[in-house]
């Protein structure tokens, strides 16, 4: 299975027109607020409005409030939706990421499978953690533990919800097909799950 063999949505996507009006006000928050559109996994989610209010909610913290910086945030995100080859998480999100400071060299590397090169330790931090998270469902002390020193029990905790919520988000969108918007260049054609490689610190070979 490729990220682009059918790219049809599987469920219908639902103007603001075909909404009922509990639909309609979960929209109208949506797009009000810090996320300023629809375009992901709330098109699915908008189906379920109970789901979908308690969606948005949560997403709006783990995106916005956490106490991580934008581009470690960020950075986590990208991570999880390239892992996943989500087209449409990595495309909101490595825009993001650029925005927050993360190197457009940093975001190249991990968009080929290539080892991503890090000055900036706690960069290199969150990768290393994200990478294991994703790549073996745990996190060997080795690599959890500078996380922890470095963000508190607080920071940890919420990286790691960040990683399982962009997690459901990248299987929300594989699993219906919801398209990148029109004119938006996606990931290249290729196995859905990938293999991240390790990444390097500075002079680190």
């Amino acid at each position: 299975m490729t990220g682009v063999e059918d790219q049809r949505p599987r469920i219908p996507l639902l103007d603001v027109a075909d909404m009922n009006a509990e639909q309609r006000r979960l929209h109208d928050s949506v797009v009000s607020g810090p996320r300023g559109q629809m375009i992901g996994p709330l098109r699915a989610a908008i189906h379920s409005p109970e789901l979908a209010s308690a969606w948005s909610v949560l997403g709006e913290f783990l995106r916005y409030r956490t106490c991580l910086p934008p581009r470690l945030n960020e950075l986590a995100i990208i991570v999880t939706g390239r892992r996943w080859t989500a087209q449409v998480e990595w495309w909101v999100h490595v825009r993001a990421a650029v925005a927050a400071g993360l190197k457009q060299e940093i975001v190249d590397a991990i968009a080929a499978l290539e080892s991503p090169a890090f000055d900036d330790a706690a960069e290199f931090e969150v990768y290393e953690f994200t990478r294991a998270l994703q790549q073996t469902g745990c996190v060997p002390t080795v690599t959890y533990d500078p996380v922890l020193g470095r963000w508190g029990a607080r920071g940890v905790v919420e990286l790691t919800a960040v990683i399982g919520y962009y997690t459901m988000v990248a299987q929300t969108l594989n699993a219906h097909q919801l398209p990148l918007p029109e004119g938006a260049t996606g990931l290249a054609p290729e196995t859905i799950l990938v293999t991240l490689p390790p990444g390097r610190y500075g002079s680190a070979p």
